[in-house]
Order: C-alpha cells, then sequence, then structure tokens
C-alpha cells in the first residue's frame, strides 16, 4: 500500500496491517497459507496454458470439477495432497515444486 493512502486511511481512525496480523497467524500458519495459494496458483496457471478444463484435470486426478474449482481458490479443506497430484498432473516436476518452495 502506498504511504499516502496508508496515512490517509490512519488519520481517518483506521488500522492499517497486514492479513496475518488481523488474523493473528504464527509464521507457520502465515507460510502454509502463502503455499497453498502459491501451488493454487501454479496450478491453475499450468492448466490453463495447457488448455484443458477444470473437469478434464479433475479426470486426469480422480476428482470432480468442483474440487477443482475449490482448489484453484486455494480454499482449506483442500488437500495438500491434491495440490500437488493436480500440480503434478499438470506436467509440473519436483524442480518446479522447489521453486514455489523456495518462493514462499
Amino acid at each position: 500500500m502506498k504511504a499516502e493512502r496508508k496515512k490517509r486511511l490512519e488519520v481517518a481512525g483506521l488500522k492499517v496491517g497486514s492479513a496475518d496480523e488481523f488474523l493473528a497467524l504464527t509464521a507457520d500458519e502465515s507460510a502454509l497459507v502463502s503455499l497453498r495459494l502459491s501451488l493454487a496458483e501454479q496450478v491453475r496457471h499450468r492448466r490453463l496454458r495447457l488448455r484443458y478444463s477444470q473437469a478434464e484435470l479433475a479426470r486426469r486426478i480422480g476428482s470432480s470439477q468442483s474440487r477443482i474449482a475449490k482448489l484453484e481458490a486455494a480454499e482449506s479443506d483442500v488437500s495438500l495432497d491434491l495440490l500437488f497430484r493436480a500440480l503434478f498432473a499438470t506436467g509440473a516436476k519436483m524442480r518446479d515444486v522447489h521453486k514455489i518452495f523456495t518462493a514462499v
């Protein structure tokens, strides 16, 4: 956020901070949220690049279209196992996973 906007909000009596501060996340919880978001973003990006529909990706990993939609929205009830299965089904390799982990 730009400093000028932050100052205007604070002058108006609003508290400005991060999502981590607002949700009182620990460092580990914050890292897990970041990992889920990164994995979900990569799955969606790779799926679109391959021109797979959500239904096609679901078929390839034995899931449903609605689970893929939830996966791409990084919903917390989607397992990390499903995130990784979807990522690998789009052709990702371990080096791609390593890049995601080092970016988080």
